[in-house]
């Protein structure tokens, strides 16, 4: 791993995912990082875009939860295997990155449809196209025609989630449900350990549908540990 700066501590701002709340993270920049490296920094939390790494270190609160799932374990609830069947015609695709304008469209689609957002060609290309690490896409079609990709890290025991976008076109589909059944299993295939989601937070929509994959597991902030599903306590506010 080439570090490019030392890790950083931001300042405060408001937290994009709870009302009322401030959030603050540690970052730092490196490149030519190794999947044994990108292992390590998974499995204590971090996450990432390009070359960019954070983690949450936000004062009195520790509700963004890593979360990952046991990909040989994987067991499908009943609406997801409703999803999976109606999501049987989707031809998905595994290959090395390759930033194309088809691409771009659709992420442009997505960021306003999803957020109200104008996107930049710029920013995109950086957070999904500059390699610090062993990367690579999921792309998904209906027919000929792409409805959705994933940008997806590599590390020696795990396939890592960075971003899914798809066309709103195909939301009927549960694309982002099927993507974690997909991208799991085939990580499964490929003979890797861990399917890693980002971060759980149980009181935000967007982002407490992550628990509802079996069988996974979280990390707890404090000791470090990666707990099951039985064993995990969810922090209260500190």
């Amino acid at each position: 791993m080439k570090l490019l700066s030392e890790p950083f501590v931001s300042e405060e701002s408001d937290c994009p995912y709870l009302p009322d709340r401030k959030w603050r993270f540690s970052y730092f920049f490196a490149t030519e990082v190794n999947g044994e490296e990108l292992n390590y920094i998974l499995s204590r939390g971090w996450r990432k875009f390009g070359m960019y790494y954070f983690k949450p270190v936000c004062r009195g609160c520790r509700e963004c939860v890593p979360i990952r799932l046991v990909t040989k374990e994987l067991s499908p609830t009943k609406s997801q295997r409703r999803v999976l069947k109606k999501c049987s015609d989707i031809r998905v695709e595994f290959r090395d990155l390759e930033c194309r304008d088809e691409i771009f469209e659709i992420y442009r689609d997505h960021s306003m449809q999803r957020f109200a957002k104008e996107s930049n060609y710029e920013d995109f290309h950086s957070s999904f196209y500059t390699m610090s690490c062993p990367s690579m896409q999921s792309e998904y079609y209906v027919g000929e025609r792409l409805a959705a990709v994933g940008f997806l890290d590599v590390s020696t025991e795990a396939l890592s989630s960075i971003y899914f976008i798809y066309h709103n076109d195909f939301l009927s589909y549960s694309p982002g449900t099927f993507s974690v059944l997909r991208e799991a299993a085939f990580a499964a295939s490929i003979g890797l350990r861990h399917y890693y989601l980002g971060y759980y937070v149980r009181e935000n929509n967007s982002m407490s549908y992550k628990n509802s994959f079996h069988l996974n597991e979280k990390m707890d902030w404090l000791s470090g540990a990666w707990l099951t599903e039985d064993e995990f306590r969810y922090p209260e506010k500190v």
